[in-house]
């Protein structure tokens, strides 16, 4: 019994040692472990450069670091489970140690700032489940290893600047439920392995740069409810598996360029749908009957297509709260048309506050059903379709409307009365009908107007004298009526635009204009207004624009006017307007068109600033007038002592050229004798030229079969580019038809036309003749006559679209050879506007859409719609410009010209700058990665010149790959590549620099791209 209670006691303390040793063991890994954590931790916060609110400083030793701020612990083993710290305003960089924390459940960082890249480590994190890194600064591309977090359940990226693909190994994550990207700078196609992902429900991947059709693959996703992919470059058709995901919820590929049709089944197809948006693509066919069976339908969002044909009844879709249906051919357009009949199938719609379908084909009647429209109702915007009849009534019921837009429709019959219940509404605009009667003094009770726009209708009477107590009122336009009485408008400072022209008005302008101190443009123009212009005018130093033609004015052009030191446009002409033409209209810098003409003003013409240019000047009829430059052709000034002797002189002189004459007409006539006999012999010219001198109206309306749509190949600013076949003689021609109701459409004609008319240089477009007349409408007609250039514009090279298909089924794309000469052409051009004129020419719109490509590729700098032609030898003031409108097009104009800046040749740099980093980059500087303080200049700048192949347009890279050449030989011609490349970058951002002062000279540009092309040629990267 002692022997075995003594082994015993010895097994006993055995086991104990053991246990002990055991227990020192997991006490060893757990601190270890432990460890690992808090370090990874304490690199993590030693990657944070701001945190705002101090919510890191419990991250220390006095505390365990399960209790640090963010940090939570499992119970079982003590490790990080959960890393929260979003919202928090927090800078810096994600430490690649946040690795390191291998029991990370969840990781959530979103809106933030951290920036630089996502480190791969978070790779490792096997039990990673959500991840959300949105709504922050991070860059580079999508870690290809976070395919190894096989239990994602949710994926985060959204709001950042990441580019580069989405990763093709993302298939690997079956469990994944939610994957958002949208908003960054991804590129190339969305990878087919997503079809994979058989547990996603949500995919949004909007506004970034994928290309490429959506894969097939996607309709194997059958628990997907959100699929946006809208914003993105995406072409061909959506397949017909993802129309049969009866799943989605939310459908949205707006703003790509999407073919197709819509299917006939759709609503059986996607019953569970809630918004539905296609809107700026290029489907076509009819809207399906059957998407009023998707009855959860909220949003339906169509416009901007191509689609025609009758809108079908939606009188199921009780859920509906939007409409847009606009920029489509809905509709025939007859008068009696049934097109407008489905709007009745919205009357039990009771949450419907938007329905637009403005710029369609709709006719017939606007139906009195609308007056029982759901009250919620607030915008209601039908204008440019051929809606007759009156307008209902009961429109006066929808008492939330904000907008009601129905203008340049063929609306007949009175204003309702009943209209002044819209307490609400902001925007009422009626333009462009037939309307007729008294503009209804119930209107007062729209207190909350902004726009009132009832221009050419067939208004009488006086204008109401509540106008008069509009406060918000920013836009007013009762033009093209036959409104009488006292001209009366708001006299609060908040009115922008005010138009009263083309009506029956009398009396004269009051005094309480000067009010008015931020009015922009103001135009009484073809009224019966007279007395002397009110010197209270010289308060509204905000004008742009004052139009007072064609009225009785009379008195001195007063000396108040001289305050408006902004104006660009002032029209006094046809008036009754006596004495000398006030000096200091020679020193408004911004003034680009002054018509004094049919006054009886009299004495010197002035001969500085806008004195200066024949075409920004009118002074005919004023038989008094003297002096001034020679171009107009006024008669000396002479002094009254002279004048006498001026006579004596006159019938010398009369006596003199009649015997002159006749000497001549002797010569002449014999000359023309003898010219007459030798020219019968020759052959008779037909050049293009000559056969355009007299190229009318008519011929063509027939050249361009009635300037059919078929026919059109662009539009701009301020008209539409058609294509026209002479019959005559075969040419084919480029007739760029003005828009005469656009505002600057005439002074952009006036502009090109004396651009034009002295200049002549193989890379700018050749003006061939203008047509200026009448149309068959009796309206005035003008239009400008080019050379038809076969291979269209630089922007549909760099941004193809499907339309541009070769004859192989290839999209056309731009070889490096050709962006270089292009370029060449381009810098050549501008050179010769800028250096070899007689006088400087700016362009002022230099952008992609403006440079035309012949058959040979060789580019031609057009539309000089905006150039302005400086003479510098003087102190001419054509260059300047007004701070109100900004030079050239958004992305490519000058900053400096933002704020009131000379155009210059500079600004012409500028754009010149942007192109260039534009076409060897094929990003365009509106893209919508641009935002904040990131733009095209200083995104190329950041990339160099380690990044500098990263940027290339991605069409270049594959350009040489079939070379044949040795290992070295290749590398030599990458190195050759890269730093030519590199020397291009360097010019666009030379050019491109905010600092006008600090740009390089176009004639240096030439020389540096002229280099550039050599030591390509040299290397045999150019044939």
């Amino acid at each position: 019994m002692g022997l075995s209670r003594l082994i015993c006691v010895q097994l006993l303390c055995s086991c104990l040692l053991v246990s002990a040793l055991l227990l020192s063991c997991f006490v060893v890994i757990v601190s270890t472990t432990n460890d690992t954590d808090k370090l990874a931790l304490l690199s993590f916060k030693a990657g944070i450069t701001s945190d705002p609110f101090g919510l890191l400083n419990s991250w220390n030793d006095s505390t365990d670091f399960c209790q640090w701020y963010g940090v939570k612990c499992g119970r079982r083993h003590h490790r990080v489970t959960v890393l929260n710290l979003h919202s928090q305003k927090i800078s810096g960089s994600i430490s690649p140690h946040v690795g390191n924390l291998s029991f990370l459940r969840a990781l959530r960082l979103q809106n933030n700032s951290f920036s630089l890249e996502i480190p791969s480590q978070i790779g490792r994190l096997r039990r990673l489940q959500f991840l959300n890194l949105s709504n922050n600064s991070l860059t580079g591309e999508i870690p290809r290893n976070i395919s190894s977090c096989s239990n994602l359940l949710a994926l985060g990226l959204e709001y950042n600047q990441l580019t580069g693909r989405i990763p093709l190994e993302l298939g690997f994550l079956s469990n994944l439920q939610k994957f958002g990207v949208r908003v960054n700078q991804l590129t190339d196609r969305i990878p087919s392995s997503i079809g994979n992902l058989s547990s996603l429900e949500w995919i949004h991947c909007a506004r970034n740069g994928l290309s490429g059709n959506i894969p097939q693959s996607l309709g194997r996703l059958t628990n997907l409810k959100m699929l946006a992919f809208g914003g993105n470059r995406l072409s061909g058709t959506i397949p017909y598996s993802v129309f049969n995901l009866s799943s989605l919820v939310l459908m949205d590929v707006c703003v790509n360029q999407i073919r197709g049709n819509l299917p006939e089944d759709i609503g059986a197809t996607l019953p569970n749908l809630h918004l539905f948006s296609i809107f700026r693509n290029q489907f076509t066919g009819s809207i399906p009957s059957s998407i009023s069976n998707s009855t959860n339908l909220r949003r339906l969002q169509l416009s901007g297509n191509e689609l025609f044909g009758k809108v079908p009844s939606l009188a199921n879709l009780h859920n509906l709260q939007g409409v847009t249906l606009h920029t489509n051919y809905l509709g025939s357009g007859g008068f009696d048309a049934d097109d407008l009949s489905f709007l009745c199938s919205l009357t039990n719609t009771t949450n419907l506050g938007i329905l637009v379908a403005h710029h369609n084909r709709l006719g017939g009647i606007l139906p009195p059903c609308i007056g029982n429209f759901s009250t919620t109702l607030e915008f209601l915007v039908l204008y440019h379709n051929s809606i007759s009849g009156e307008i209902p009534r009961g429109v006066g019921n929808l008492v939330n409307l904000q907008r009601l837009q129905i203008h340049d429709n063929l609306l007949s019959g009175p204003i309702p009365s009943d209209l002044g219940n819209l307490s609400n509404l902001k925007a009422l605009t009626l333009s462009g009908n037939n309307l007729f009667g008294i503009i209804p003094s119930s209107l007062q009770n729209l207190s909350s107007l902004i726009y009132l726009l009832l221009a050419r209708n067939n208004f009488e009477g006086l204008i109401p004298t509540c106008l008069e107590k509009y406060q918000s009122l920013v836009a007013l336009d009762l033009s093209g009526n036959y409104l009488s009485g006292p001209p009366i408008f708001p006299m609060t400072g908040s009115l922008l635009y005010l138009n009263l022209s083309s009506n029956h008005l009398s009396g004269v302008l009051p005094t309480e204009i000067g009010n008015l101190k931020h009015i922009d443009a103001l135009d009484v123009s073809g009224n019966i207004l007279e007395g002397e212009i009110p010197s209270s005018i010289g308060n509204c130093d905000g004008l742009t624009v004052l139009r007072l033609r064609d009225n009785l004015f009379h008195g001195s052009i007063p000396q108040p006017i001289g305050s408006l030191r902004g104006i660009g446009e002032l029209d006094l002409s046809n008036n009754n307007f006596y004495g000398e033409i006030p000096k200091f209209l020679e020193a408004f810098q911004f003034l680009e068109k002054l018509n004094l003409s049919y006054n009886h003003l009299e004495g010197p013409l002035p001969t500085q600033g806008v004195f200066r240019n024949l075409s920004a000047t009118f002074v005919i009829g004023n038989e008094k007038l003297c002096g001034g430059m020679p171009e107009f052709e006024l008669p000396k000034c002479v002094s009254r002592n002279s004048k006498s002797r001026e006579g004596i002189h006159k019938l010398k002189l009369t006596i003199a050229i009649i015997f002159g004459l006749l000497g001549i007409l002797l010569i002449v006539s014999s000359l023309s004798l003898w010219w007459w006999k030798h020219k019968r012999s020759e052959p008779i010219s037909s050049s293009l030229d000559d056969s355009l001198l007299n190229l009318s109206y008519g011929t063509l309306l027939k050249a361009t079969d009635g300037f059919s749509s078929t026919n059109l190949i662009g539009i701009g600013n301020f008209g539409s580019v058609y294509k026209g076949f002479l019959q005559e003689n075969g040419n084919v021609i480029a007739a760029k038809v003005l828009d005469l109701t656009r505002h600057g459409a005439l002074k952009s004609f006036q502009a090109e036309c004396e651009a034009l008319k002295c200049i002549k240089h193989r890379n700018l477009l050749k003006v061939l003749t203008v047509c200026s007349g009448i149309d068959y409408r009796g309206d005035e007609f003008k239009a400008l006559i080019y050379e038809f250039m076969v291979n269209g514009s630089l922007e549909e090279w760099l941004h193809p679209n499907p339309a541009l298909i070769d004859a192989d089924g290839h999209l056309k794309k731009l070889s490096l050879v050709q962006r270089i000469n292009i370029s060449i052409d381009v810098a050549s051009a501008l050179d010769y506007l800028h250096n070899q004129c007689e006088s400087l020419i700016i362009h002022c719109d230099l952008k992609p859409s403006n440079i035309l490509l012949d058959a040979d590729m060789v580019g031609h700098v057009g539309d000089f719609g905006l150039a302005k032609i400086v003479l510098e030898s003087t102190s001419d003031t054509t260059a300047n410009m007004s701070s109100a409108g900004l030079r050239g097009t958004i992305g490519y104009a000058a900053p400096e010209y933002a704020y009131g800046s000379r155009v210059s040749r500079e600004g012409d740099v500028y754009s010149y700058g942007v192109l260039l980093l534009e076409m060897f980059t094929g990003l365009s500087p509106t893209s919508d990665m641009f935002k904040d303080e990131l733009n095209l200049h200083n995104y190329v700048a950041e990339a160099l010149p380690q990044r500098a192949m990263e940027i290339i347009d991605p069409v270049l890279l594959h350009e040489g790959e079939s070379h044949n050449s040795s290992q070295n030989s290749l590398h030599e011609r990458n190195r050759i590549l890269l730093e030519c490349l590199e020397t291009i970058y360097r010019v666009g951002l030379a050019c491109s620099v905010e600092e006008p002062r600090r740009r390089i000279s176009i004639d240096k540009v030439a020389t540096q791209l002229h280099s550039i092309r050599k030591k390509l040629f040299a290397a045999s990267l150019l044939e």
